[in-house]
């Protein structure tokens, strides 16, 4: 008996730590890291995570390949890409802050650098290729502080994604080797464009190598190779907090993966077992058709034709020298200018590539009929599509100014309705002359008469009410709500439903019978903001439509009432947080960067991708509201412009705003464009980052304003003393310092030398890009002691006390 315990109890200790062996084979921790010549393989043999060197590179790298396949490394992530390693005794280990990779000095050569403090850290190789960083410590082993599946290098696994998290602004990007001895990130890079509707481009450096197209419901138009297959699935994602692309194995026995290799050529690559080699499967750029515009604008290209490139119906090469020696860069221009008007014709284009849509809008709720009548309202308007092919199609896309990168492929299902100048089209589209003429004229002696009688009711109408009673009612396309459902739904207007008050009036907190909670802002009989800043906002937002905009659900106008309707925000403004010395320790760092994030894209969509071009002219913390999940909604159009597409700035006699915000030359000048919105915006990181008001920040050794103050920092090369003290726990000191770069960047004294606002959202969502160095901001000059306000002595209120937004001078 005795012998038989004896036997047991070896037996059970060396199953033990057999067990214990074994799980710790794809882990890496403080007691057990792994030295040059070691690795880690994951549970199931997929992956080995090891030192490697790359061709005939006598470098050392730590990379992930393929462990079960005997063909050579196939490596499909390298850590330290940038940073290799001269030496063969590096050290891979974890602290409380990430992975780490050492050198034989003990200097680290890179990290993971993990945001959260880990109490106990290991790093592990799953069966997927990735690898993870989490806390040992905690229940939940799934919460991972850190995954290499965020940082792809050239190769995109299955289960990886490519796109951008909307919530982080972390994008997900592909980028090549330099070469086959060298995985430093090369000339080529694969990212997601949300510029306009999303779509993925190849960039070779600075120009666009290939286009993807964008997602039509069925794949992406620029690979219509892309087909449902027994050996992979894949999905594109698009919601608001997440854009990518990843697919899925269905067949595990047949390993798959996506690479960009060296010479910019997206590959498909299949495992095959039976001559034990990678198969090329497929190529995303096919022929000389995918090479990024090659026929230029208003022209189409198709490979089976020759030359391939041909201009569109009613269009004529821009250049016929250069067109006739097979230089179609310049493309075509119009034969016959457009009417502006609904008198131009649409001509449609099936099984075609659609074009680029950087310059476009959308809308996923309409259909083709009322997208055709929304882009013959507008003279920029060029071409309208479905975004949704599927069910017989759904969704409006149009495009603006010139198509670019359009091409025939015989097996897409994929229209495309270009406008045209009628008589391009010919008289038999028109139909019958005599009777289109009798049609037209009846048409227009139809709305002649309509339009009369409205005119003669709105006139009767007008007369039996009070004057200013409903004044330009007709030009407001928003819900209209009456005086007592709003009343109701405000208690009537009780003081204790009051949340903000400005020169305006009052914002009151509401909720009506049917259920949803609003605020409502009333404006004051003596208020500075009248009908037209009104009037202004409600036809300015009732046309936009943005994740970071606030929505606009109605107004109210009844005899003297003017109200507006919005959706309520919770948590309330940005500056009800960052200048509250207790509220703003409840926005860390993680939550003041995807603010920042969000604004930008928010005044992105404002200038840029919106149907119309619009300068918002005062933004500033207390019109960023924050929603229920601390997400920026950009508010008060009050005083909002429209401009022209091909205008760069207008004029003023009446400066109005917030001072502190706004630019040198609108304060000085009156002069206003889409760069006073960028300079609004640069003063506006600033005070995130700080926690501090421009206008009224003060310091003991001089009398700059906090722009001032960020900028002689930046010189001394100490621009982390800007950052507020209760971020000294959560801040990442990298996005830290590309926020306060780029701010300064933003606010420097010359309108040209600022960045437009599709390079701000770049420059703070890529980390890897290089940025010019800042020049002097505007209002580099101190102030008189007498000049600085010191309202913004720290001061803590408890939360039990009604607190108002504070007011700004208008």
């Amino acid at each position: 008996m005795k012998r038989f315990s004896f036997f047991y109890f070896c037996s059970s200790n060396i199953v033990s730590f057999l067990f214990i062996f074994s799980t710790a084979l794809d882990t890496i921790s403080n007691d057990s890291p792994i030295k040059d010549g070691h690795t880690i393989v994951s549970a199931g043999g997929n992956f080995e995570l090891g030192f490697f060197s790359p061709g005939n590179s006598k470098n050392r790298y730590i990379g992930i390949w393929y462990n079960n396949l005997p063909k050579g490394r196939e490596v499909v992530w390298v850590a330290n890409r940038v940073n290799p390693l001269n030496e063969t005794s590096g050290i891979l280990t974890v602290s409380s802050k990430g992975i780490v990779l050492l050198n034989g000095n003990q200097d680290v050569i890179w990290s993971s650098n993990s945001s959260k403090s880990l109490i106990k850290p290991v790093a592990q190789l799953l069966d997927a290729g990735n690898l993870v960083l989490k806390d040992d410590s905690l229940v939940n082993q799934k919460d991972y502080a850190w995954q290499s599946f965020d940082y792809p290098d050239s190769t995109l696994l299955p289960g990886m994604k490519l796109g951008l998290n909307l919530v982080t602004g972390k994008y997900w990007t592909m980028s090549s080797w330099k070469s086959s001895d060298d995985p430093s990130p090369g000339e080529y890079l694969d990212r997601l464009d949300t510029s306009g509707y999303p779509q993925f481009f190849v960039w070779e450096g600075p120009a666009i190598k290939f286009s993807s197209g964008i997602w039509n419901g069925h794949l992406f138009v620029g690979g219509p190779n892309l087909k449902p297959n027994p050996y992979y699935t894949f999905e594109f994602v698009n919601n608001d907090k997440e854009i990518y692309y990843k697919y899925e194995l269905i067949n595990t026995s047949i390993p798959t993966r996506l690479v960009l290799n060296p010479a910019g050529l997206l590959q498909r690559l299949l495992w095959i077992e039976r001559n034990q080699n990678w198969f090329l499967y497929s190529t995303g750029q096919m022929d000389n058709c995918d090479r990024y515009a090659l026929c230029g604008q208003f022209a189409q290209c198709n490979i089976n034709d020759s030359p391939p490139c041909d201009c569109l119906r009613g269009f004529q090469p821009k250049n016929q020298q250069g067109w006739d020696a097979a230089d179609w860069s310049s493309g075509c221009v119009r034969r016959t200018p457009l009417t502006c008007g609904t008198s131009d014709r649409f001509l449609k284009y099936s099984s075609v590539k659609l074009p680029d849509t950087r310059h476009s809008w959308f809308d996923k709720s309409i259909g083709l009929e009322e997208c055709q009548r929304l882009c013959l309202k507008n003279c920029s308007c060029t071409a309208y599509s479905n975004l949704d092919v599927k069910n017989g199609g759904s969704g409006c896309l149009l495009w603006f100014n010139e198509l670019v990168d359009i091409r025939e492929y015989a097996e897409l299902d994929q229209d495309l309705y270009v406008r045209m100048a009628a008589s391009e089209l010919g008289s038999g589209y028109m139909g019958n002359t005599r009777t289109s003429v009798i049609a037209i004229i009846l048409t227009v002696s139809a709305i002649i008469l309509v339009g009369f009688l409205f005119w003669f009711a709105m006139q009767r109408k007008k007369g039996e009410r009070g004057v200013g009673e409903g004044e330009g009612k007709e030009d407001m396309e928003s819900p209209l709500f009456d005086v007592m459902t709003v009343s109701a739904a405000t208690n009537n207007f009780s003081s204790a439903n009051i949340i903000g008050e400005g020169g305006f009036g009052s914002v009151y907190r509401g909720k009506l019978s049917t259920g949803p909670e609003i605020a409502v802002k009333k404006l004051s009989k003596h208020s500075g903001q009248g009908f037209e800043e009104l009037k202004n906002e409600v036809v300015l937002i009732s046309k936009l439509q943005h994740r970071n905009l606030v929505r606009l659900l109605g107004c109210c106008l009844e005899g003297e009432e003017r109200m507006l309707i919005y959706e309520y925000m919770p948590n309330n403004s940005l500056d009800f947080f960052i200048f509250d010395e207790c509220r703003k320790k409840q926005l860390p760092w993680e939550n003041r960067f995807r603010i920042a994030m969000g604004i930008s894209r928010g005044i992105l969509y404002l200038h840029q991708d919106s149907r119309l071009r619009i300068i918002h002219r005062d933004l500033k913390t207390s019109n960023i509201l924050l929603d229920s999940e601390l997400n920026p909604k950009i508010s008060d159009f009050g005083l909002a412009r429209i401009i022209g597409g091909d205008q760069n700035e207008a004029r003023t006699k009446r400066v109005i705003g917030t001072y502190g915000y706004m630019s040198p030359e609108y304060a000085v000048d009156g002069k206003f464009s889409v760069k006073s919105d960028v300079f609004s915006l640069g003063v506006l990181l600033l005070e995130i980052v700080s926690g501090r008001k421009n206008r009224t920040f003060h310091h003991p050794d001089h009398h700059h304003s906090l722009i001032g103050h960020a900028w002689l920092l930046w010189n001394e090369g100490k621009a982390l003393e800007l950052i507020d003290d209760c971020l000294k726990e959560s801040f990442v000191e990298s996005q830290v310092l590309r926020c306060v770069h780029v701010a300064l960047l933003c606010v420097q004294r010359l309108t040209d030398e600022r960045p437009t606002m599709s390079s701000v959202v770049f420059m703070l969502s890529h980390e890897e890009v290089a940025l010019p160095q800042p020049k002097e901001p505007g209002f580099f000059i101190e102030r008189s002691i007498a000049e600085t306000d010191h309202s913004n002595e720290k001061r803590c209120i408890s939360d039990n006390v009604l607190t108002l937004t504070i007011l700004q001078p208008r």
